[in-house]
Parts: structure tokens; sequence; C-alpha cells
């Protein structure tokens, strides 16, 4: 029998967080889950489902509020699902996103007192991302409507103001949507396979200032674009590029394959880490420009280079990290199985006039086997795979070459975890850990590895 049922009023003390940002009681010795609750409130809440190991509550009443918490400040909070730490103080969420990643280590991974520094922060909370996209719906009313899918759905929460993001992003997104509903477009109907007008993308290079307005659409025939464009234009002489992306498939995958340039140029530019980078719409880009400085920064000390080592980068994107590193490499060779970001990283080498380097499109895997029969022995790996992580043939591909240093960078700790506990068995140390808090009030971490071989 459950220890608890739906709809039963307990009461709980809050002790610990979960990965995705709820809080954490016990109730006669069942987990229970709280969104919105912090570390150390006593709360009364109702059970809004029970199963036999688990329950989930929403808080009632907060009997003793915990001294981490403070109040809210965005009208959109908790509902859009974006933030789930905004109701507690930023230090507190830095805490937990270390112990979040220790916990990963030793839980998933089987690793214990490995020496995880405190997570990175540049202490920049707001306005930080520096692309958005969002949404297009339509209200009960008919209107088209803009916003974020509340948590675990695709329910869309209007949102005019995030706090994450810059208020030119806002602006632009008021354009988008008067334009839309002026001119009777219609939204793409997940359920019947119908309408036009899918996701609003912006992009905005911070250092230059230059914008991406790019518009996910089924088909490319947008009436009336003349317009929108227009209004953009006469809003910012920042924006830089108007694309329509087409995306005609029955997907959550936002963007499709295909951009037709409407206005402008099929690029913008930014600057990271001393570079000039070119950026298309499907390039990747890390969101939070300043703490991704930071982040390579610190996988770059973790390197090691002296201008003798060849460093292989595998999930290359754009080229960022490796060309990042370039100038401490004897050469960089980067892998990337997406042709537009391997056009990308090649541009990138160029226009910073970096001869170093090299990009290879093709799978991870499959070009690191490329290189190891081309008898190319990396001194240093640097690996940043998508949340999935890596397959245990790559990893040990990876071993088998034998580099001095593997620097891995994750955006999930979990299956980062899952991964180093292969290296261990294959010989390779974890000499550090260190967090970094790319997405602060968000429930993400990122992580940087140093891991050695053993000699």
């Amino acid at each position: 029998m459950a220890s608890c049922n739906k709809n039963d009023i307990i009461t709980l003390e809050l002790t610990g967080m979960t990965s995705e940002g709820s809080a954490v009681g016990h109730y006669n010795g069942m987990a229970v889950f709280v969104a919105g609750g912090a570390v150390g409130d006593a709360v009364s809440a109702v059970v809004i489902k029970a199963k036999k190991t688990y329950a989930i509550a929403k808080i009632l009443e907060i009997i003793t509020p915990s001294a981490d918490r403070i109040e809210a400040d965005c009208q959109a909070f908790p509902s859009c699902g974006g933030c789930v730490y905004r109701h507690i103080n930023y230090q507190s969420e830095l805490d937990i996103k270390k112990q979040f990643v220790e916990d990963c280590m030793r839980r998933i991974g089987g690793l214990d007192n490995l020496p995880i520094d405190n997570t990175v922060s540049n202490g920049i909370i707001e306005g930080y991302r520096n692309k958005c996209e969002f949404p297009v719906g339509t209200d009960k009313n008919g209107r088209i409507i803009t916003g974020f899918y509340s948590y675990h759905s695709h329910r869309i929460i209007e949102c005019d103001n995030c706090r994450l993001h810059s208020a030119v992003f806002s602006e632009i997104n008021r354009i988008f949507k008067d334009w839309a509903n002026e001119y009777h477009l219609t939204a793409y109907d997940e359920n019947t396979k119908k309408g036009l007008l899918r996701h609003l993308y912006i992009r905005r290079a911070e250092v230059t200032g230059e914008i991406c307005v790019c518009i996910v659409a089924t088909n490319k025939n947008i009436s009336h674009i003349d317009e929108l464009i227009k209004r953009l234009v006469s809003y910012s002489t920042d924006i830089k590029s108007i694309v329509i992306n087409i995306n005609n498939k029955d997907t959550n995958v936002i963007l499709g394959g295909e951009c037709v340039t409407v206005y402008g140029s099929d690029y913008i530019y930014d600057v990271l880490c001393g570079l000039k980078i070119r950026l298309s719409v499907l390039s990747f880009y890390q969101i939070n420009r300043a703490q991704a400085e930071q982040l390579y920064s610190i996988a770059k000390e973790y390197a090691q280079l002296d201008g003798t080592q060849t460093v292989l980068d595998l999930y290359c994107g754009a080229g960022t990290i490796g060309l990042s590193c370039a100038d401490s490499a004897k050469q960089i060779i980067g892998v990337e199985i997406i042709p537009e970001a391997i056009k990308d990283a090649k541009e990138n080498a160029h226009i910073n006039g970096i001869k170093n380097a090299r990009f290879i499109c093709g799978d991870a895997e499959q070009a690191a086997i490329k290189l190891k029969n081309e008898n190319i022995t990396p001194d240093v790996i640097l690996l940043d795979p998508p949340r999935k992580g890596l397959t245990e043939q790559l990893i040990k591909t990876c071993c088998d070459m034998s580099p001095k240093r593997i620097v891995y960078v994750s955006c999930n700790p979990a299956t980062q975890a899952r991964d180093l506990a292969v290296f261990d068995k294959l010989g390779y140390r974890i000499e550090k850990v260190t967090p970094v808090n790319m997405f602060p009030r968000t429930a993400h971490c990122e992580t940087v590895v140093l891991m050695s071989r053993a000699e």
C-alpha cells in the first residue's frame, strides 16, 4: 500500500533537490517531489500523483520558509518551465548544482572522492541568452501567441519579457506577433498538422550587436513577409539577417534543414575568446557567450598546451573551442557531423588567419577510427558531445589513441558520469571536475573534466 494517496494533504520537511529543480521531502519513508520548494522549507502540500515508490505534491502553504528562499521576480514563473530557481538565492543555486554533479559522479559513475570545484559563475544572471526560440501558437480567441512551453508539455505560456534574454528580443517578438495577427497568418497545429508558423528564432551577437531573425515555417511562401522585413529593419539597423527556415515534418525538432534568406546576409558575426565567429541559423553556438569564454578558458587550461601538441576536437560544432586553443597547439583537427557547422568552422579558421586547423565532416566515432588508421596520434582530445553523451565504442577508440589528456565538456552530468566510469576502467584517471553555470536560474549545469592517461 502506498505511503500516501492522491489528494492527501501532508506536511513535509524539504531536504534535497532533484536535477530538474524540484525539492524533495519524505513522508512515511516515501520520496515526495515538490516543484517550487526549497531546501529547508516546511510545507503543507497536496499529493497530485502517488506511485508505489514516490509521490508528487503541490505546495498549499509554506509553514516555515527556507533561509535560501527569496521573492520570485517573474510573473511567468514557475508556469513557463524555463527557470526553476527564481525563488532561491543565487549562491544556493550554485551549491545545488555542485551537489548535483557530485551525486551524478557517485551514483551513476560509481566515482567517489573526486576533486570537484565550486560551481563557476561570472555572476551575470539576467539577460545572458543570445538566442531564443519562441514556439508559435493560437489562443482561445484565434490570435497568434508566442512564449515558452510549460514544463513537460507543449502548452504555450505567454511571456513577453523573459528576464533571461535581451529586451531587444521582446520587441522583435512583439513586432512579429502584431504582423502575424494583422495579416491573419496561421500557427502550425501539432494535432491537425496544418498551419504555417512554427517558431520565431532570434540570435544576437553580443559583441557586434548583429541580429538574425528566423521564422520557422512549414513552407517558404509567407504572405506579406516584405511588410515584416520593413518593420523589423525600421526597428533596428542591427538586424543583419532575416531567414525563413522550412520545417514541414511531424517532429519536435525546431529547425528544418533548409534556410532561405529573405533579407541581408546568410550570417552574422560575433567575437568569442578574441576570435571572429561566423554564425548561420543552423550553427551551434553557446547561448551564454560570456560564460562560454570562462568554460573554454578552463578547457584550454586543462589541455595544458605548449605549442607542440596535436589536438583532436570531437563534436567541434563551428570550431569555437578548438580554434580558441589553436594559438597554443601544433595542430587542431575538428570533427562534426553537421555540414553547415563544418562550413562555418572552416570559415572561422580562415577569417581569423588560423592555418593549423583542419575540419572533417562526419560521425565522431567513424572519424576517430579513420584518424587512428591514418596513424594520427593526438596528444589531447577535446570532447563536447550532445546530451546523450558518448558511445562506448567512441570512448574505446579515444583511449586506443592514447592521448596524454582528455578534456570532456558536457551539458549533462548524468551521461558524463556514465562515460567517465568507462574511461576510468580503460585507464584514464579523473584529475579535475569543474561545474560551470552556463544557464543561471535554470536546472542546467555544464561540467569540464580533465582526465590523464594512467602511466
